[in-house]
């Protein structure tokens, strides 16, 4: 999801692996060992949680979490708690990193210090004052100054055990006086709209003693403003902090006028005097990306540059395979081309016409597609992204089964435990291997037509470059489907989105020997790893699975004979708890909010009581005409979106913002080729007789909002062609130097057939000449861009007003403001 600023998108993503935790503090007591998982929250919304690792002082994780972040944030915070069966997980320590210090951590593996956890300290939101300095006079005619403080609203306030009644306590601070007065309550809204002024004296008038204003404070520059918001919902413990913001009153200035929006902060000297070495640390590695998308027409001259590719004369003069030579990665490169080339329906001519450039440069049959080449790596994407559905409907049953029952499997004689017996483990394990070897084998007939392909063109390029080796037909494709498809998969079914969470030890060595086997079995090759494993592979030696692998490689690289077929039996596609209203099927039954198991497959969106449970509701694919998001205001409720039917909604709310934006996506995706999908509808609810959104009383109105954008009907594929375009050209500014250097290599190897640098050789140019002249079209697509992004920052730094509600005053920006302000006073004289 994009945020739209003056004709700009901008995208943010995470992509983090949480490695480990060490010198994590003993528990109190006999047991001194803790059950210990890790959650990732943005400010306070969590959106991750990893697997619990038991009885750990120093628990490994290593889960990748990735997201496209669907709103503003100010701190990506991780948080390790300690599993209580009987009460409340404890927390131990957190950290928190704010938006603007992400690029420090940018690709690092970093150890952070664990923070201590307070209720002080956990702060979101922000705050609207207007502050204004009076002069007033008195009966007698004494002039004297008020501050009238007017509390205007809050944003985004957290939710404290599933409710917010906010106020908000105003403070004048002075060296020796404290005057406070506090806002009524608002209920059950993290968004309150207080509206209220308080009236403050500043200066002494003559009737008032010393003793009740010091003189001093007739200094307004010695005064503050102090404003607390408070949780008021908790009646049996107090009223719990949410943040506060302290205005020193020489904001006002000249004009005794102030105006703006704050960011809450925590409260001064709140944590809890805890050593931080005595909390532990956990190993992170943080990827923050954020793209800034231009409309699709600047994007024209460089993104017609790298669609052309595949029919340039020789592809490595071609621009892409030019960005595969001067990324310092392949996989920084392959990502965005691969996307960008089958969201404009490509891929398999620029991969044809890469593959066959490598394989006519290979020596070696047996070395095929074997190195981390832009070919391999750009193979490896598709696979991801076109195959994923294949995957999960292939892998996904038999890898749920195997993580569930945790039989034994291993069948090192050095790593088996005494209560093991080897027989027994290497019958499971074969079962396991047998079970898998079938459904991967029958599996051909589901292959998606564009791998199917490129498979084709990979066969046919091998068998003409090495006519005489008559299974480099069959090698060369094994070498993606089984080798960098189903093994990696198998092995780490979490990278694939088969598993939520890296699998438990065991469940990960019964795997790793399955991947192994299964990588074996699909090469057609004679295993050289260890004897207790090739002793084992002696169950496979009939002829049977090496005809099987053929029949099924043939099947999938016979280019045009298999369109992508409808899959009769259900395929699960995402489930887990949520929230939903009650739809008010009986006329007087209650609509009230219940927490369901909800599951969708190709064919029905429905709920359960729990996992496992008959359906109590069951909404067929085909009834759904919209998947929306629903106003907070309907309900008081975040992070709710509704499934539209053709006679009511249901109103779901999401765990989190992350999953709301899951769920309505891939609802969306299943959903939008339904001949009667709708064109309108309601954002808010109906509710007491009337549509929040448009006031109609009729609850079969037609919408009053247009719905959102069609998206693709294929789940894999919802690719951004601008926003891939912006990040193609984001790399090959990030590797100028490198380009420079390839249109000297260029001239270098035109003059002196060879090149005269060192540096120059680890570029593949078989065209000096064209490949400079491709060089010359980049540079000027990509200094075009350049100069409209250096304008954009220009204009918004020009039009940025900090206090504005999108750019609130924070802890670091106060003193920016007040140079801002005299700034912009200087100009006015």
């Amino acid at each position: 999801m994009a945020v739209e600023e003056e004709g700009l998108r901008i995208f943010q993503s995470f992509k983090i692996k949480i490695g480990e935790a060490k010198n994590i503090p003993p528990y109190p007591g006999p047991n001194r060992m803790r059950d210990c998982y890790c959650t990732v929250n943005l400010d306070q919304e969590e959106v991750f949680r990893t697997k619990i690792v038991e009885k750990s002082l120093c628990p490994f994780y290593g889960e990748d979490f990735y997201c496209e972040i669907p709103r503003s944030f100010r701190h990506l915070s991780f948080y390790i708690f300690d599993r209580d069966v009987f009460r409340r997980d404890s927390s131990i320590g957190k950290v928190a990193v704010k938006k603007e210090d992400l690029q420090k951590y940018h690709g690092k593996d970093t150890w952070f210090q664990l923070q201590p956890v307070s209720a002080d300290s956990e702060v979101q939101g922000k705050v609207h004052l207007e502050l204004r300095l009076s002069e007033v006079i008195t009966d007698s005619g004494v002039i004297h100054n008020k501050l009238a403080t007017r509390v205007l609203e809050c944003q985004g306030l957290p939710i404290v055990n599933g409710q917010c009644d906010p106020y908000a306590a105003v403070s004048l601070l002075g060296p020796s006086r404290s005057d406070a007065k506090k806002t009524k309550m608002k209920k059950k809204t993290n968004n309150p709209q207080f509206d209220e002024v308080f009236y403050f004296e500043v200066t002494r008038p003559l009737s008032y003693t010393r003793r009740q204003f010091d003189v001093e404070e007739e200094d307004v520059d010695k005064l503050a403003l102090r404003v607390d918001l408070w949780n008021g919902s908790n009646l049996k413990f107090g009223a719990e902090f949410l943040g506060g913001v302290r205005v020193p009153l020489r904001v006002l200035g000249q004009a005794g006028v102030h105006d703006a929006w704050y960011f809450l902060q925590p409260r001064e000297n709140g944590g809890k005097s805890v050593k931080v070495e005595e909390l532990g640390s956990l190993r992170l590695n943080i990827i923050y990306t954020e793209d800034h998308v231009f409309p699709s027409e600047h994007y024209n001259p460089l993104r017609d540059l790298l669609l052309h590719s595949a029919n340039v004369e020789p592809v490595s003069a071609s621009a892409a395979h030019i960005l595969g030579e001067v990324c310092r990665e392949k996989q920084e490169a392959a990502i965005p081309l691969v996307r960008l080339f089958l969201h404009y329906g490509k891929i398999v001519p620029f991969i044809s016409a890469i593959a066959h450039a490598e394989v006519n440069r290979t020596q070696d049959p047996n070395t095929i597609f074997r190195g981390n080449s832009l070919t391999s790596k750009c193979i490896d994407e598709t696979m991801k992204l076109a195959g994923m559905h294949y995957l999960q409907v292939t892998l996904k049953p038999i890898i749920d089964e195997i993580c569930t029952e945790h039989k034994s499997c291993e069948i090192d004689p050095v790593k088996l435990k005494e209560s093991e017996n080897l027989e027994t483990n290497r019958e499971n394990l074969r079962q396991y291997v047998d079970r898998i070897f079938n459904v991967i084998t029958t599996s051909g007939v589901r292959c998606p037509t564009v791998m199917c392909d490129i498979f084709f063109s990979l066969r046919e390029s091998a068998a003409t470059r090495f006519q005489v080796d008559q299974d480099v037909r069959y090698t060369a494709v094994s070498s993606f489907i089984f080798l960098r498809f189903f093994a990696p998969a198998i092995l780490s079914p979490n990278l694939f989105h088969l598993r939520p969470h890296h699998p438990d030890p065991t469940t990960s060595r019964t795997l790793t020997l399955i991947s192994k086997t299964i990588q074996t079995l699909g090469s057609l090759a004679k295993s050289k790893s260890e004897s207790y494993m090739a002793a084992f592979y002696d169950y496979f030696n009939e002829q049977k699975y090496a005809d099987a692998v053929k029949n099924f490689l043939d099947l999938i690289s016979t280019s045009g004979k298999w369109d992508q077929k409808s899959i009769e039996t259900p395929i699960m596609l995402k489930e887990g708890f949520m929230i939903k209203r009650a739809q008010g099927r009986n006329r007087f039954g209650m609509k009230n909010f219940k927490k369901r198991w909800f599951r969708l497959t190709n064919h029905e969106f429905t709920y359960h009581k729990t996992k496992g449970e008959g359906a109590l509701c069951s909404i067929p694919i085909e009834n759904i005409l919209a998947v929306e998001r629903l106003e907070e205001e309907s309900f008081k409720m975040k992070n709710m979106f509704q499934v539209i039917q053709p006679e009511r909604a249901l109103y779901i709310q999401a765990n989190n913002c992350v999953e709301a934006r899951d769920w309505i996506d891939i609802l969306t995706k299943v959903s939008q080729c339904n001949r009667k999908r709708l064109s309108t509808y309601h954002p808010s609810a109906y509710l007491n007789g009337h549509w929040l959104c448009c006031k109609l009383s009729a609850d079969t109105a037609s919408g009053c909002t247009p719905c959102t954008a069609g998206l693709p009907a294929n789940i894999q594929l919802d690719v951004d062609g601008d926003r891939e375009t912006e990040r193609i050209y984001s790399l090959f500014t990030t590797y100028m130097t490198k380009l420079t250097n390839m249109q000297e290599a260029c001239g270098s190897k035109s003059v002196y057939d060879g090149p005269e640098h060192e540096e120059y050789s680890s570029f593949v140019i078989d065209d000096p000449q064209e490949t400079f002249k491709t060089l010359k079209q980049i540079v000027s697509a990509v200094q075009t861009l350049e100069q409209q992004h250096t304008q954009y920052k220009r204009d918004k730094f020009k039009k940025t007003k900090i206090g504005s509600q999108e750019h609130p005053i924070g802890d670091k920006s106060f003193q920016c403001y007040i140079r801002q302000k005299s700034e912009s006073s200087t100009y006015s004289i």
